[in-house]
């Protein structure tokens, strides 16, 4: 990567890092600190927990769209304006439905999408993936120091210190956007990194894609949904809030090692490692049910949960971006996010209800419930291969034969034409696929 790539690359990353880790670390903290609020209830807590997911579910594809109208800096920096809003009455709230609307207005600042684009705008064709790469990275790595950094902040500051902190680092981030952020040069074709309003109604039926945003709903739900409970089972346990941070460095230690045998594994039996996550999802749910009363056992069964959500998270959005159609990556993927999102919002909510109205147990006997149902929803999911994307920019409409002639080349497995932006897109076997021959067949110069 040049220089300019690995400003983007790490410019954009540290963006997003600064920005998921205010919407993160409410999550190990909340149900516990949030109790000194006249109105605290387990709903109020769930809902404010997830509520971010569904202001984000619902403006994620819009304010991609909007981008690419008015601009990529303008959205991302209007989006942080709006979170550090969000932050600040969050910050200042006497009641927990103040805390909840502060909470949906840090979701209303939806930049993924623009920032996603102008990932690709700054970046070649070639070196695209490595930064996308870096983006997507920095987003787990946000979430696990998040439940580190949570219990340490909230003990020193209480909740509002966490709210006002996320706030300036939103604003902070503002800043990186204004004069570190590189400005585009190179406009990448939109449909591989941005939503188009007119493929979404062909994506939303497509049975593989479908499967696949059902179960980032379920697994986002599901860890929203235990994470409203956590922090309880903890302090019964007399572990005081400032020592939680201990208790998530365990799990996500153990996580990482179960992580990497359960990849070493997939590299044969991807789709039967999947199943087996899925499953492992149900187990941990039918054991919090059964019990919770032991430290031990608590971070044992914490610990598979992370194993089997790390194995998923990751795994997902590549079986996304290949099963996608080519030239519909982006809004494949936005509408992977928006599912993804909703599945936090109805985590929170779900939780937080049938906590206060019927019983904790009963969260987890949904949970396992839900799980068993996945694991039939998946079993028709294909496996996917391995396939390279290619962008072909054309100057004058290409003649139906020369497109023939494409789609016959040895490797090529789909071809989308877009005439409007004059870009002919490829997902091929890059084994058997030659860049150049595709190149002579549409009369480009090499």
């Amino acid at each position: 990567m040049n220089s300019t790539e690995l400003r983007t690359a790490f410019s954009l990353a540290f963006i997003y890092v600064l920005r998921m880790l205010g919407l993160f670390m409410i999550m190990p903290v909340l149900a516990i600190s949030a109790k000194h609020y006249p109105d605290y209830s387990a709903f109020l807590v769930g809902l404010a927990i997830g509520g971010y997911g569904l202001t984000q579910a619902v403006l994620q594809i819009p304010m991609g769209v909007l981008s690419d109208k008015i601009g990529r800096k303008p959205v991302i920096a209007g989006g942080l304006l709006i979170f550090a809003i969000g932050s600040l009455v969050a910050a200042n709230a006497e009641s927990m439905q103040w805390v909840v609307i502060g909470r949906f207005l840090q979701g209303a600042g939806a930049i993924a999408g623009a920032i996603m684009a102008l990932a690709g705008d700054l970046t070649r064709e070639e070196q695209r993936p490595k930064v996308m790469a870096i983006i997507g990275i920095s987003i787990g790595f946000s979430f696990y120091l998040a439940l580190l950094l949570g219990p340490l902040v909230v003990s020193d500051y209480g909740l509002s210190g966490i709210f006002y902190a996320t706030g300036m680092l939103a604003l902070l981030c503002i800043l990186l956007v204004a004069f570190v952020v590189p400005n585009g040069k190179n406009i990448a074709p939109r449909g591989d990194t941005l939503p188009v309003v007119r493929d979404l109604s062909q994506l939303f039926s497509n049975p593989q894609l479908l499967r696949l945003n059902i179960s980032v709903l379920l697994l986002h739900m599901l860890i929203t949904l235990l994470f409203v409970q956590i922090p309880v089972f903890l302090i019964d346990l007399s572990w005081p809030l400032s020592t939680h941070w201990k208790a998530y460095s365990i799990v996500l230690f153990a996580s990482i090692i179960g992580l990497v045998v359960l990849m070493s594994l997939a590299r044969k039996q991807q789709k039967v490692v999947m199943l087996l996550s899925v499953a492992g999802l149900a187990l941990v749910f039918a054991l919090m049910a059964i019990d919770h009363s032991s430290i031990v056992y608590l971070l044992l069964v914490i610990s598979l949960f992370f194993t089997c959500f790390n194995y998923l998270e990751a795994n997902f959005p590549a079986m996304v971006s290949s099963i996608a159609p080519a030239g519909k990556k982006g809004s494949a993927m936005g509408i992977y996010a928006s599912f993804q999102f909703l599945g936090a919002f109805i985590g929170g909510v779900l939780s937080g209800s049938i906590s206060e109205f019927i019983g904790n147990q009963w969260v987890f006997v949904l949970a396992s419930g839900l799980c068993i149902i996945w694991l039939l929803i998946i079993q028709g999911l294909s496996a996917t291969s391995r396939l390279k994307r290619y962008t072909l920019n054309t100057i004058n409409q290409t003649p139906d034969i020369a497109l023939q002639q494409l789609s016959e080349l040895e490797g090529v497995e789909d071809v989308t034409v877009v005439s409007d932006e004059q870009v002919i897109y490829l997902k091929a076997d890059a084994k058997r696929f030659d860049m150049q021959q595709a190149r002579r067949v549409l009369g480009l110069q090499e």
